[in-house]
């Protein structure tokens, strides 16, 4: 018999989601994380998440929700438009149906909420400062050699899962090849105050110098994601907080006033990188090991928690965790959600990229038809909340796995 039914290598968001979306199974679950023990939660930083109102009903299945719902920013409605044009179009939660489209939490209220629901669960190892150096799969187990301060070891597992991020070490271990796509540009991020009230808004902003986000967070704050080629980047990073807050209203525009205070900034590259395949024998990747998207469309934790939640039901269907049927309908099941969110993401991009004048004017046209056609509004919020079909299983609906 192995050491343990299913080994996450990866304490990110996606592997802490996983673990704790499995604690209601009698499943033997070990993680390997190659950072130390986080002794203090407050290493999280104040980064901003945008999640989907299909992930708010993941996160209350998994058991979580509530600990964050109070420090939730509600997402009512999406206003997109572009610099320059008159175009626009809003995306409202009341014509779907629903009390919001999204949330928008802070990394360290999601991290300190998934922290203290792996605490103290049962069935969860936890292994830090230990890094996956092999892989071998018998077809009857899969056999990790892994090493820590202390030297290297053997673990055995029936299912490995990889969910260490874009670098993934157990993706490249499995010999899963990836095809990537440089955007040649970086994101600002900052949470920003603006002078006007956000009236839980979230703005996508098509701006000449790139896509920005203005997402609603509490105390009227607003988390700003600002996609820039990098020599610009490099300049506005440079800017004083004064400079660099005159400076949004000029692309973003002043719908929410001009911008009182910033926190702190930080930027970092924007690719698109896929993997060719999400299993091999006995194993398989979920999350940025998997796909890691442009945070154009902010799809990127939703997409990885619809790996979750899929993950999570199909094991508690399976007595052997590695089964080959299994790893056929994860891959059935999640490749073309994958592929369609990353097509969507990549295009819209690609949409708003170009400069010239009569695209501009078609962009702008297309915004102002959009806005006049409910029903294709309705179901593009209903894609950006995370409802894609087929989506089956609990976590979906909110409730647990047994």
């Amino acid at each position: 018999m192995s050491d343990y039914d299913v080994s996450i290598i990866g304490g990110g968001l996606t592997g802490l989601s996983l673990a704790a979306a499995l604690a209601p199974l009698p499943l033997r679950v070990l993680m390997i994380d190659s950072r130390p023990a986080i002794t203090d939660l407050a290493v999280y930083d104040e980064r901003s998440l945008a999640l989907g109102f299909g992930s708010r009903l993941i996160y209350g299945g998994i058991g979580i929700w509530d600990a964050m719902a109070a420090n939730a920013s509600p997402i009512e409605t999406v206003h997109a438009s572009e610099q320059g044009s008159l175009g626009s179009t809003r995306l409202k939660a009341a014509d779907c149906g629903v009390a919001a489209l999204g949330y928008v939490v802070t990394l360290r209220d999601l991290a300190t909420a998934l922290e203290q629901r792996v605490s103290t669960q049962p069935n969860l190892t936890r292994l830090h400062s230990t890094r996956l150096t092999a892989v071998d799969s018998d077809g009857g187990q899969v056999t990790l050699s892994v090493e820590d301060d202390s030297g290297s070891r053997q673990i055995t597992t029936a299912l490995l899962v990889g969910a260490d991020g874009g670098a993934s070490a157990s993706r490249q271990l499995l010999g899963i090849d990836t095809t990537t796509k440089d955007y040649n540009q970086v994101a600002i991020v900052a949470n920003i105050e603006p002078r006007e009230p956000h009236r839980h808004i979230a703005f996508e902003r098509f701006a000449h110098s790139g896509p920005m986000a203005m997402l609603p967070l509490t105390d009227n704050r607003c988390a700003m994601v600002w996609s820039l080629p990098p020599e610009q980047a490099e300049a506005i990073m440079a800017l004083s907080d004064d400079a660099f807050l005159a400076d949004i209203p000029r692309h973003f525009g002043y719908r929410l006033g001009d911008f009182l205070s910033t926190g702190r900034r930080d930027m970092f590259p924007l690719k698109m990188t896929l993997a060719h395949r999400l299993t091999a024998q006995r194993s398989l990747l979920l999350g940025n090991a998997a796909h890691a998207l442009h945070p154009i469309a902010g799809q990127g934790l939703n997409l990885a928690l619809r790996d979750v939640a899929v993950l999570a039901e199909l094991l508690a269907s399976f007595d052997d965790p590695g089964d080959d049927m299994l790893l056929q309908i994860y891959q059935q099941r999640r490749k073309p959600d994958i592929d369609a969110t990353a097509n969507y993401s990549d295009g819209l991009l690609r949409l708003f990229s170009y400069p010239m004048p009569i695209l501009a004017h078609l962009r702008g046209a297309g915004l102002i038809a959009l806005d006049r056609l409910p029903p294709l509004k309705k179901r593009l919020a209903r894609l950006g909340m995370g409802f894609r079909k087929p989506l089956q299983g609990p976590l979906f609906h909110g409730r647990a796995v047994r």
